[in-house]
This record gives C-alpha cells, sequence and structure tokens, in this order.
C-alpha cells in the first residue's frame, strides 16, 4: 500500500513506541490452529482506505459460502492503525481478531512482541512458494514460523518518458545497467533540458530500493547492521553521481514528486507497481508519453527489480476467534480469484503469485502506449531480493537518511558517510556491525 512512504515520520514514531515496550508483554494465548476445522462465530478486521473496501467485499462473500459466519471489517483510518496497534500489544488486550500492516512495520513488531501474534504455519505454512519470497521472508519470526501473510506487493520497475527518450535517441531496451541509464540521462538532458530522476533524497528511498535491489537490507540476517557493506556503497555513490553530473532533481515529499512528474521534469521514475495508478489519477493528460521497463541492473545477470510498500494481514494472539480469523486471511490472500478481483477492483497488486497468472495481468494499457505493464511486474515480483529486518528499522532509516542527504548533497564521500551512520546506528541500538 503506497501510503507508507507518504507517513514515514509517523511510522518511525509508532515503531519507537512499540520499542518501549516489554518484548513478549502483549500475549495472549498462543492457540494451535486446525487448518480441517469449520470456521463458525465472528471476528473484526482492522484496515483502511482501499484495502478496507476490499475486505467488506470479501467479508461478504466468506461469509455466503461460510454460514454461520460474521466478519465485521473496520476502516481505523491510517493515521490510527498503529498507534491502536501499539497500544493493544502492550496492554495485551484491545485487538481485533485480524490486522493489517504494512511491510516495512511487521518485522518489528514481530520482534519486539514474539507472543503477540498467532502461528499460521498451520493453516499458510505449505503455500510459501506461493508468495513473493521478500515478502514471506518479512513474515515470519525468528524460527520460521509465518506470523502474518503477505498481501500486495511493491514490486519496483523503471517508469520513464517514451518522448524524451526518443527525442534524445535512447533505446530503453540498451537500459540495461545502471551505468547505460546513467549515460543515457547525459544524452536525455543535452536533448531535452531534463533530468534524469526526481525524488526525496532525505528520505533514503531511494537509496534503500537500490540496496534491497542488490539483496541487501539495513541488517542481515543475524541483525548486523550491514549499511556500510560494499552494495550500500554502491548504491549510495550511484545516487551521489546522478547528483554530480546534474541528473538528480529533489524534492521535498510526496506531492512535490507527483508535481515533479505532472511537470515532466524528469525522464524516469524507479517506483512500484502502484505508480501506475497515480500517473493515470494525477497525471491523465501524459497517457501515451510513458513505458514501463525493468530495474537496470548494477552488473549483468543480477536482479532487475526490488521492492516499495506492501502490507500484510496478521492474527493477534489475543484474538477472540483465532480458528476464523485464520481461515478468513487464507480466504482473502491465498486464492487467486480473490486477490485478482482485488487488484481489478482496488488496485492491489497480488504478492500472491498463482494471481499473477491471470489474463488480467496480460492486458494491454492505453495509458502507456498499448505495453502489457502489468505483465512486466507480475513477471518480476518472484524475483525480487528477500532481505532482513529488524526491530531497528525505524531507527536505522533516519540516521541512513542523513547520510544519504550527507553525501547526495553535502559532497560526502559516500564510504565515509555510511560508515559514519554504522557507528550511529551501532550507538543507538546496541547492534553489532558486520564486517
Amino acid at each position: 500500500m503506497k501510503r507508507l512512504r507518504t507517513l514515514a515520520p509517523l511510522a518511525a514514531a509508532v515503531l519507537a513506541l512499540t520499542g518501549c515496550a516489554m518484548a513478549g508483554t502483549a500475549g495472549g494465548s498462543q492457540a494451535t490452529l486446525d487448518p480441517s476445522a469449520k470456521p463458525s462465530g465472528s471476528i473484526t478486521v482492522w484496515s483502511w482506505d482501499a484495502a478496507a473496501t476490499a475486505l467488506k467485499r470479501l467479508a461478504t462473500q466468506y461469509q455466503s459460502s461460510h454460514p454461520g459466519t460474521t466478519v465485521k471489517v473496520v476502516d481505523v483510518g491510517y493515521d490510527n492503525a498503529y498507534d491502536k496497534l501499539s497500544v493493544g500489544l502492550q496492554a495485551g488486550t484491545g485487538l481485533p481478531d485480524v490486522v493489517t500492516m504494512e511491510t516495512d512495520h511487521t518485522p518489528g513488531y514481530l520482534s519486539q512482541f514474539p507472543k503477540g501474534f498467532a502461528d499460521l504455519t498451520p493453516v499458510v505454512g505449505s503455500r510459501k512458494a506461493d508468495f513473493d519470497p521478500s515478502k514471506w521472508a518479512a513474515s515470519v519470526d525468528a524460527s520460521g514460523a509465518i506470523r502474518a501473510v503477505p498481501w500486495d506487493s511493491g514490486t519496483v520497475g523503471l517508469f520513464y518518458r517514451s518522448d524524451y527518450l526518443q527525442a534524445a535517441g535512447v533505446d530503453p531496451a540498451d537500459l540495461g545497467t545502471w551505468d547505460k541509464l546513467v549515460s543515457a540521462g547525459e544524452r536525455i538532458k543535452a536533448a531535452t533540458g531534463h533530468t534524469l530522476v526526481t525524488t526525496d533524497v532525505s528520505t533514503g528511498g531511494l537509496f534503500q530500493m537500490l540496496l534491497q535491489q542488490q539483496g541487501q537490507g539495513l541488517f542481515d540476517a543475524k541483525g548486523r547492521i550491514t549499511v556500510s557493506s560494499p552494495e550500500a556503497v554502491d548504491a549510495l555513490s550511484l545516487e551521489k553521481e546522478l547528483n554530480d553530473r546534474g541528473l538528480l532533481k529533489n524534492v521535498k515529499g510526496w506531492d512535490a514528486r507527483v508535481t515533479s512528474a505532472k511537470n515532466g521534469d524528469s525522464a524516469v521514475t524507479p517506483e512500484a507497481v502502484w505508480w501506475i495508478a497515480t500517473l493515470t489519477g494525477e497525471a491523465p493528460e501524459l497517457s501515451g508519453k510513458y513505458g514501463v521497463a525493468e530495474l537496470p541492473a548494477f552488473s549483468a545477470g543480477s536482479a532487475r527489480t526490488s521492492n516499495s510498500g506492501g502490507s500484510e494481514l496478521a492474527v493477534p494472539a489475543q484474538a477472540k476467534n483465532p480458528q476464523l480469523a485464520a481461515s478468513f486471511v487464507a480466504f482473502a490472500l491465498a486464492d487467486r480469484a480473490n486477490q485478482v478481483s482485488m487488484m481489478k477492483k482496488d488496485g492491489l497488486f497480488p504478492s500472491y503469485l498463482p494471481a499473477l497468472k491471470d489474463q488480467l495481468f496480460r492486458a494491454p494499457d492505453p495509458y502507456f502506449g498499448g505495453q502489457k505493464v502489468y505483465a512486466l511486474f507480475a513477471d518480476q515480483t518472484a524475483k525480487i531480493p528477500p532481505i532482513a529486518y529488524t526491530s531497528d528499522n525505524a531507527k536505522a532509516t533516519d540516521i541512513v537518511g542523513a547520510a544519504v542527504s550527507a553525501s547526495v548533497l553535502g559532497g560526502k564521500d559516500p564510504r565515509a558517510a555510511l560508515q559514519d551512520a554504522a557507528k550511529q546506528i551501532a550507538t543507538a541500538t546496541g547492534r553489532d556491525i558486520a564486517r
């Protein structure tokens, strides 16, 4: 769900609150789920915006096919969702049977509250191969138990202004590596006067996207700090090079990014599949002027996608009816037809890989000149590199954002900036720096 990008400061504040709780105090009985049990009774589900709308529709369908059940979906609003979740987990009471969490938040909650969520392994554990591997990795606890079910993915591609590339004589098929894109960016600027990329440097969002493309996060699987790794240096060096060559337009905030796209400031946008809805909704006048390609690779044969955004459904351990809750979650998220319907009606791009084989994702899109844009994202989703998360991702993100700004905008050497960031994260979290 794309709102993650626009409310990152709130997310960091909420996770900081969560971090103050005593791990494991947010209990509830750890019920063992029986996948063969007949669900009955009632549950309450918390979500927001389009996600809540989708779940309300599926709740009606579920009730029709499961007599004797009632599923109540409550739109708690994004601004309130994490406050309510954090307070409920700390208190050990007050939460519903099912909650929505974004992917960036999930690992932190699982780490801080290891007894806070039901083990869904008996219900969906055998379906691991059916889900986006990067989302699955973010949804399991330290023991490998699945504590949340992936919902939608933020598969990343390279959106490009086809008219700008054409004016510069650039073939998008030739943009297979970042080095080639940077070189093409100089030709595009010379021919059109436009920069190559618009981004908000201060968030560190582009940096983390480039880092995950290389299969790394801010921490490794052992919880060690990896923000000064060779891959991180490569990511930051690329972003700094774009700025040093006059190919990067720095803006502040989500609205400014959208305005920049509408104004046609830059030639390409590395962003998630949900950027399609942003363009078609906010800039209909640009229809026919966009295309999409895979992300350029860092080296031949390496990953050509990443992730930005997405969410999961989880069952709190304090759920009054965990059996029905787990059944409904599986019905909504581990079902091809239901996932396709949420894409078609609500714009939620599935993490459930069988759904991506539907013909819906092979349809030409007139906005993109008839290109089958969703097919590109569908083909890349299973290839998103999984990364490790910790409960300290929010703290690290703030520090990394400052380091990225210091290097890209302030001219600091990328390696030195990231080494300093790693030391700051170590001091703030008590974690070791990976060597």
